[in-house]
């Protein structure tokens, strides 16, 4: 299933987080890891300032394992909601926020 989320980044964990998605951290996690980095790839800081992106996911609960793994540990209040396909969403390219940040 493909889930369209939305977030509220911790602007503190930025360093960590883009360490992760870019050392290999996160692309070596099984199995969800190589979706997780080109979710974060697609992702956008949208107008209300959260993090919006869209995320295929396997698991009884939306994002369990990924929230389990890396998402709790930098977003908060995050919600999912089912969509027919990945999408885009209008916004600043989380990735170079992050490099902003950093």
């Amino acid at each position: 299933m493909i889930y369209h989320v939305q977030a509220k980044f911790n602007p503190q964990t930025a360093q960590e987080l883009f360490a992760k998605l870019t050392d290999g951290t996160v692309a070596d996690q099984r199995p969800d890891g190589p979706e997780l980095v080109a979710s974060m790839k697609r992702a956008v800081v949208n107008q209300e300032g959260n993090i919006e992106w869209s995320q295929m996911c396997f698991c009884s609960s939306p994002l369990h394992h990924e929230r389990a793994t890396v998402l709790d540990m930098h977003f908060d209040n995050i919600v999912t909601d089912p969509i027919d396909g990945h999408a885009k969403y209008e916004g600043q390219p989380f990735m170079e926020y992050l490099k902003g940040l950093i």
